[in-house]
């Protein structure tokens, strides 16, 4: 289990789960995700959450695992553009190990 931080002072942090990890390397949610600015804003995560509205409509059965990504992290309420940053630093660190 990983704890992201979801602001910058620390008050607020989030619980992604070696699973949600997974999940995001299994549908390639963050591929192309960044602009070739590499800046990631509020339009980036609304980007990441209607890629994953997308992938949700268009599945015949409901993937479990991407939808508790939905729940537990991606729209989580604490989730903004910083919270965001630090997922995309946990899942290069994941992915590295």
């Amino acid at each position: 289990m990983f704890k992201i931080q979801a602001n910058p002072s620390g008050t607020r942090s989030i619980e992604v789960s070696e699973e949600h990890l997974q999940t995001i390397e299994r549908y390639q949610l963050l591929r192309d995700l960044i602009d070739s600015n590499g800046i990631i804003d509020e339009t980036v995560l609304e980007k990441l959450r209607l890629n994953i509205r997308s992938l949700l409509e268009s599945q015949t059965e409901t993937d479990k695992a991407l939808l508790d990504l939905c729940l537990d992290v991606v729209y989580n309420s604490n989730m903004k553009a910083f919270g965001l940053h630090q997922l995309v630093l946990c899942y290069i660190e994941w992915k590295e190990q």
